[in-house]
């Protein structure tokens, strides 16, 4: 092999070692140009009312911390904090939520805001809900008249608290009845079924509110301890699942119990529905 041959297979393969090494530093760059975020998996209803729309950008704005959301069932999403398949979440369950800081798979529980259940139907009312004592009798009265009824049925936490007015109301929380639909769906699309058949369902007030004026159904059960909806974050444990996004996970709890956000959650739904969606709660940590 000449010596010109040779020159030019030293220049071929330092020109692609350079290309090389152009590409890893580019992917270097791009890397740590990437803005941080994290995965926060929470209930449709928070997502369905828009409450997220409001709080998650001035966080961001705030933090420089982008956050990837999944809006799914309180059950869902706690079952992806069990397994580590999320940073934070944002559920309504406290009785599906305590096992989990007890497993130790959630470093943290921190009730932030609660509001209410409601039964909605048809404004006449025919199952004559209106005028039961509490929530439990009011289910009992939707099923006693086979009344269409639309059930969650995904193992949300609203899913949770329906089987429980039920259980209270003597009846099996799977029972079934002829019109009873399972949508197996969030709270929007569930009222939006609801809205189509004329029936009852259970709904926390604040998405019921948002979607109110789209599904001429009525609010028939007034404010009752039975029907409290509390909402809490949850810190995945760093400890269990050291592939967390920990520190921003933080940083959006922190920010969640803020003075800022604890207003922006007074405020909303104020102007629009004359009320607000949710009360802001500055909770204690119940984790370790």
């Amino acid at each position: 092999m000449t010596l010109k041959i040779r020159l030019a297979h030293l220049r071929r393969a330092c020109t692609v070692c350079l290309l090389g090494l152009g590409a890893i530093g580019l992917l270097t760059t791009a890397a740590q140009s990437e803005p941080p975020s994290l995965l926060l998996a929470t209930t449709t209803s928070v997502q369905d009312s828009g409450l997220l729309d409001l709080l998650l950008p001035a966080f961001t704005e705030r933090t420089g911390i982008r956050v990837r959301t999944v809006a799914v069932g309180t059950g869902a999403a706690l079952r992806m904090g069990a397994e580590g398949d999320a940073d934070i979440l944002l559920t309504h369950a406290p009785s599906a939520e305590r096992p989990l800081v007890e497993s130790q798979a959630v470093s943290q529980r921190v009730e932030i805001m609660d509001n209410y259940f409601v039964i909605a139907g048809p404004p006449e009312d025919p199952a004559q809900i209106a005028s039961a004592t509490n929530a439990s009798q009011a289910m009992q009265r939707i099923h006693a008249t086979q009344s269409p009824f639309v059930s969650r049925s995904d193992d949300s936490g609203t899913h949770k608290k329906e089987g429980q007015l039920l259980q209270n109301a003597g009846l099996d929380p799977k029972v079934k009845w002829p019109g009873l639909t399972r949508t197996g769906s969030g709270m929007g699309a569930s009222l939006l079924v609801a809205g189509q058949r004329r029936a009852y369902i259970l709904s926390d007030i604040g998405t019921f509110l948002a979607f109110r004026d789209r599904i001429n159904l009525t609010a028939l059960t007034p404010r009752s301890p039975d029907l409290k909806n509390t909402y809490s974050v949850l810190l995945v444990n760093p400890k269990r699942f050291p592939e967390v996004r920990a520190e921003e996970a933080r940083q959006l709890a922190e920010y969640l119990q803020s003075a800022n956000a604890q207003a922006l959650m007074k405020k909303f739904g104020q102007k629009r529905f004359g009320q607000p969606l949710f009360s802001p709660l500055i909770g204690e940590p119940s984790g370790h």
